[in-house]
């Protein structure tokens, strides 16, 4: 199941690293990410998209079947997604993936649909799923469905004046480790 969109979106603690429960629901309240995938020549490719998380922890992209995103899971599954807190202070959260293309149409349109509900800040109503089933149709659309296993969070926001700045410990967690106290 989708989950539904988010008024308030996780705010990171500012004096301590995150838990890597609140590195889970700061990507099940977020939106936006910049998608990084392998190219077939040169370096990563990165794509500004609106992502859905569902209920069992999956990441939803929709893209067309014929858009390099597409083309390259199939190449190799691995993808990162950076997910963006679009407040200041800027903070960020690296999410490692396994990714694969469903094409099953009314996931695509229920992504759609979701999207455009993130995209304008609340949900679109269901009278639109004409418009969205035929979107997904002409263009082609599928779902990477992006299992995550592991988060790389970098070192945790400064307050500002604060004059004794500590950085935190970064580093890369496996994305179902349990909060040690």
């Amino acid at each position: 199941m989708l989950l539904p969109i988010t008024p308030e979106p996780f705010s990171v603690p500012t004096d301590r690293d995150m838990l890597p429960s609140e590195r889970r629901l700061f990507v099940r309240t977020h939106r936006t990410c910049v998608l990084g995938y392998q190219r077939l020549h040169d370096g990563p490719a990165m794509s500004v998209v609106y992502y859905v998380p569902t209920d069992e922890d999956e990441l939803l992209v929709s893209t067309t079947a014929g858009r390099a995103k597409a083309r390259a899971v199939v190449r190799n599954p691995k993808i990162s997604l950076c997910v963006l807190d679009e407040r200041w202070p800027f903070v960020y959260l690296q999410v490692y993936a396994d990714a694969v293309i469903d094409s099953d149409r009314e996931l695509a349109v229920d992504v759609l649909m979701a999207v455009a509900g993130r995209m304008s800040g609340e949900p679109v109503s269901e009278d639109t799923r004409p418009f969205f089933e035929s979107m997904a149709d002409e263009e082609q659309r599928v779902v990477l469905r992006c299992r995550p296993y592991e988060t790389f969070a970098p070192s945790r926001p400064v307050k500002a004046g604060d004059e004794s700045v500590v950085r935190g410990v970064s580093g890369a967690v496996p994305w179902d480790s349990p909060d040690h106290s």
